[in-house]
C-alpha cells in the first residue's frame, strides 16, 4: 500500500461548537461582573475542554492511511460504490469518530472506532453525471472527536481516473433501418441459420454433422452444407459523430442522448447474443459477441469526441446486416 501525500487543512467549528462557544462567553459575563469563584472555575473548564477538543482532534488524524478500490465498471447517471481501506499505523491511540467523503456529492461515511494497527474496509457511493474520464484528486478525512465541537480536516491525494460508461436506458426507442422482422428473413450470408446457403466440398476443420450425406453417396465425394444466417444474429450500430460544434447545452445533450442510444442498443443486442458492431467517423469496431466485446465499445462510446461535419454517409462494415442509424438529422427529422 503506497503512502500518500497529506495535507493539512483548517478547523471548522460545527454547529455544537457554535452553541458552546455562546454559552462560555454568556458565563463569562456575569463571571466578570459579580467577581463569583464558581463561575471562574466553570468559566475556566469550558475553556479548557475549548482547547483540549481541538488538539485531540488534530492528534486524532495524525498516522492515518487509505488506499481505493475501484469499481470495475461505472456507468452515467448510476451510483456506484468504490472501495477504501483505512488504516491506523499508530502503536498507542485507537482512532475514533472519523469521517470520510471523496467529492462534495460523495455521501460521508463515519468510521466510529479504528483501533491500533488496524484497518477498516467500506464503500463510498458516488455517482458520474457524464461518461468520460471522472478524475478524484483527493479524499477528504475529518475528525469530531472527542465532543463534536469542532471539525478538524485532512485532504490525502488520490489522483484515480476512473472510465465511465455511457448511461444505460431500461428501455428506449431505436430508429432502425433494416432491423424489423429480425431473426425472421435469411441474411444470405453463411451462418448457423435453419435454411440452405449452399453446398460445396468438405474441407478439414468443417462439423461432420453438416455433411449432405444423399449427394456424398451420389457423388462419391464429401459434400458439406452451407447454412444462411438469420438476420437477428448480426446488428451494425451506426454512430455518426460528425456534428460539428456543438455550440449550445441543448446540442451537447443531443449529442449525449445519441450516444446513450448507442450504448443502450449495444447493451440490449449483445444481451441476446447478437453480433454487433460499432460504426464512427473515428473507428470501426468489427462485429463480436461477449462481455470483453461489449466493454470495448462501451469504452470507445465513453470517449467518442464529436468531430467536424463530414460530406459522406456513413454505413455498416457489411450492406446486408440490418444496421441502427444515430445522428442529429435523424433525431431532428
Amino acid at each position: 500500500m503506497a503512502r500518500r501525500k497529506t495535507v493539512p487543512e483548517g478547523i471548522r467549528i460545527t454547529k455544537v461548537g457554535l452553541w458552546f462557544i455562546i454559552l462560555t462567553v454568556l458565563v463569562a459575563v456575569p463571571a466578570a461582573n459579580t467577581g463569583n469563584n464558581a463561575l471562574y472555575l466553570v468559566e475556566a473548564t469550558m475553556l479548557s475542554l475549548l482547547v483540549v477538543s481541538g488538539l485531540i482532534s488534530r492528534q486524532n488524524l495524525r498516522r492515518l492511511e487509505i488506499d481505493f478500490v475501484p469499481p470495475r465498471e461505472v456507468y452515467a447517471n448510476e451510483p456506484f460504490d468504490i472501495g477504501f481501506e483505512l488504516r491506523n499505523r499508530g502503536h498507542i491511540w485507537p482512532r475514533w469518530l472519523l469521517v470520510l467523503t471523496a467529492t462534495e456529492q460523495t455521501k460521508p461515511v463515519l468510521v466510529p472506532y479504528l483501533d491500533r494497527r488496524s484497518g477498516y474496509q467500506g464503500n463510498l457511493e458516488l455517482c458520474a453525471t457524464r461518461r468520460g474520464l471522472l478524475r478524484l484528486e483527493n479524499a477528504h478525512l475529518a475528525s469530531i472527536f472527542p465532543l463534536g465541537l469542532f471539525r478538524k480536516g485532512m485532504r490525502y491525494r488520490v489522483d484515480q481516473d476512473l472510465l465511465v460508461f455511457p448511461e444505460i436506458r431500461a428501455s428506449v426507442e431505436f430508429r432502425q433501418k433494416g432491423l424489423g422482422g429480425a431473426g425472421e428473413q435469411p441474411a444470405r450470408r453463411v451462418g448457423v441459420g435453419p435454411e440452405l446457403h449452399s453446398l460445396r466440398a468438405f474441407r478439414d476443420g468443417d462439423d461432420r454433422r453438416g455433411v449432405h450425406w444423399k449427394r456424398t453417396a451420389r457423388t462419391g465425394e464429401m459434400v458439406y452444407m452451407e447454412k444462411e444466417a438469420e438476420t437477428g444474429e448480426r446488428l451494425s450500430v451506426v454512430l455518426d459523430n460528425g456534428v460539428g460544434e456543438l455550440g449550445t447545452p441543448a446540442e451537447e445533450d443531443a449529442f449525449e442522448a445519441l450516444i446513450t442510444d448507442a450504448a443502450t442498443a449495444t447493451h440490449y443486442y449483445l444481451e441476446r447474443n447478437f453480433e454487433v458492431e460499432l460504426v464512427t467517423r473515428n473507428e470501426v469496431i468489427g462485429f463480436g459477441r461477449g462481455r470483453a466485446h461489449r466493454r470495448r465499445i462501451l469504452e470507445a462510446l465513453a470517449l467518442l469526441p464529436a468531430v467536424a461535419l463530414q460530406p459522406y454517409p456513413l454505413a455498416g462494415s457489411d450492406p446486408a446486416t440490418p444496421a441502427l442509424v444515430l445522428d442529429l438529422r435523424g433525431r431532428d427529422a
